[in-house]
């Protein structure tokens, strides 16, 4: 029986509305921060713990999601969202500010819940589709929020994005509550230990898998410590707002529509998405070095779109090389490997670069945050080469 297209619409509304909370706050976070006399470090903290605590929720409320079932977790997630979004506009203070974070990143960690509701309703020849319509609220909500949040905040005030983000949770809470019915079945219900990370140490202990497992650490590491540096940066240097910010965002976000809408799969045909990962590394190292060193804001816009573009293809190229090098009874466990290594760096890479920031200056932590997408390219070299078609099993390395 084919899922139930309202069902449906409201799980793509809710990873779009956790998105577009997430997307709002970006352009304006680092204003926040700095205007409660936090520096690099102190910004740093408020990106690092939101990931931290959507790494951790994300595991917890997927498999506490299989014992109680995915309504109860989606529908407390969608009111935990929009009373972190409450504190995020009132908050008086950077502490308070830290604690709205907290609040937001556990909320944030119903994707795998979103995801696992997605499963039930749809049969196998649907769950492509449905997957991909959540991949596609990935997508908008990284260009709408950004968006909103540097306007809302230039022309109506600071406490707008957050009541905005607010008062599209409570939305979503209540088309929820009204549509939105239980998908497990009481006979699939399931005990699992609530956090277990053994397979990340698996899949790193394994020859072919290591490089590509030290990538999924790397690159997020990187690029997490590059999104805390130059709002800094161009604070500093020329003087940008929250509006300046959201722009910004928002063509990365175009550009990552583009490529990976339209053109990653012409290019992938013909090169391979190994060829793809090793390009879009090193295409990152070299953008992000070379950031300090443009004259203008404007140099910064056109800059991003190259850097957008690599991070744009590496990203999917990453996770098919995931699928090809994991072994087919094991690719769901594989990739729960590789999404935890990247939460770990986008978790670990915001302290380490706004550390950096404070303590050896703008220049000197681009310097560093690109050495660090440097040496996951060098590591990815190492990768085992596999068939053009990616039909084989890849080589050893």
């Amino acid at each position: 029986m084919p899922a139930s297209r309202a069902r449906l619409g409201v799980i793509f509304f809710t990873v779009l509305i956790d998105l577009i909370g997430f997307g709002i706050v970006l352009p304006i976070l680092p204003v926040y921060a700095q205007r409660f006399g936090a520096h690099g470090i102190g910004y740093g903290a408020l990106i690092f713990v939101f990931s931290a605590m959507q790494f951790l929720a994300t595991a917890l409320l997927g498999r506490v999601s299989d014992r109680i079932g995915r309504r109860p977790i989606l529908l407390t997630t969608m009111l935990i969202n929009a009373a972190g979004y409450v504190l995020f506009a009132f908050a008086p203070s950077y502490w308070w500010l830290f604690a709205a974070r907290v609040i937001s990143g556990c909320a944030s960690g119903n994707i795998s819940a979103a995801q696992a509701y997605v499963a039930d309703i749809t049969t196998p020849a649907e769950r492509s589709r449905g997957m991909g319509m959540i991949g596609a609220a990935f997508g908008i909500g990284f260009v709408l929020g950004p968006m909103i949040g540097g306007l809302a905040d230039h022309y109506i005030g600071h406490v707008a994005p957050g009541l905005i983000a607010a008062g599209l949770s409570i939305i979503n809470f209540f088309s929820a509550s009204a549509i939105l019915r239980e998908s497990l079945a009481a006979e699939h219900r399931t005990t699992r230990p609530l956090f277990d990370f053994g397979h990340m140490v698996e899949a790193l202990a394994r020859r072919p898998l290591r490089p590509l497992m030290l990538v999924w650490l790397l690159a997020p590491f990187s690029f997490s410590g590059y999104t805390v540096v130059l709002p800094l940066h161009a604070a500093k240097v020329f003087a940008w707002g929250a509006k300046d910010l959201g722009w910004l965002f928002v063509v990365i976000g175009v550009v990552a529509a583009l490529v990976q809408g339209f053109l990653f799969g012409r290019i992938e045909k013909r090169t391979g998405a190994r060829a793809l990962l090793i390009l879009g590394l090193f295409g990152m190292a070299i953008s992000i070095a070379a950031l300090p060193y443009l004259g203008s804001g404007t140099l910064i816009y056109a800059w991003t779109v190259p850097l957008a573009f690599a991070n744009s293809i590496f990203s999917p190229a990453a996770s098919g090389l995931v699928s090809i090098y994991a072994d087919p009874t094991e690719q769901g466990t594989i990739l729960g490997a590789a999404q935890a290594f990247a939460a770990l760096g986008r978790s670990a890479g915001p302290l380490a670069m706004g550390w950096a920031y404070d303590g050896l200056g703008s220049r000197s932590s681009f310097l560093l945050a690109g050495g660090v997408m440097l040496l996951g390219g060098l590591i990815s070299l190492g990768l085992g080469h596999v068939s053009h078609a990616a039909t084989r099993a890849p080589e050893a390395a």
